[in-house]
């Protein structure tokens, strides 16, 4: 039996050394929004967000208190959603995240009339395609004072 080529050799190790570089690589996740022309048009969230590879969060429902503990916005339903979204996005960027990395939401609210006030606020700050959403009406949250609380899965890279 001959030795193959010097040439045929390099090539071979340097083909398994790039599978071995892809195979162990960090893929970046890949997400798809989906909106079914079987679905209605949606408001401000995506019907389906698929994903496929990387990393999720769960972040547990966020409430209205600063860092102390603290309600913030006595009464004021878009002060309350903008301490939301703040504390959402402080939770997200201890693991590297943003808000823009949410790709499902769940938004438990007291009162479903002010959506229009929450839309206002989210769209401040989650500037890419929305995620999958659900708008919930509740009889309370876990303190008499809170009017909104949000609930999310992240994924990132």
């Amino acid at each position: 039996m001959r030795d193959p080529p010097a040439n045929l050799h390099s090539r071979s190790l340097a083909a398994l050394a790039l599978i071995a570089a892809l195979a162990c690589a960090p893929a970046r996740p890949a997400v798809r929004h989906i909106n079914p022309a079987a679905l209605s048009r949606p408001a401000g969230y995506t019907h389906v967000v698929e994903v496929a590879g990387g990393r999720t969060l769960y972040v547990s429902g966020q409430i209205a208190v600063d860092q102390n503990g603290a309600l913030v916005g006595k009464d004021d339903f878009e002060a309350q959603t903008r301490q939301v979204f703040e504390n959402l996005k402080s939770a997200l960027a201890a693991s590297g995240a943003t808000l823009d990395r949410i790709v499902k939401m769940t938004v438990f609210v007291t009162d479903a009339s002010r959506i229009q006030t929450f839309r206002e606020v989210r769209n401040r700050y989650i500037t890419r395609e929305p995620p999958a959403s659900t708008f919930v009406q509740v009889a309370r949250l876990a303190r008499p004072e809170l009017m909104i609380e949000i609930e999310a899965v992240a994924v990132l890279d």
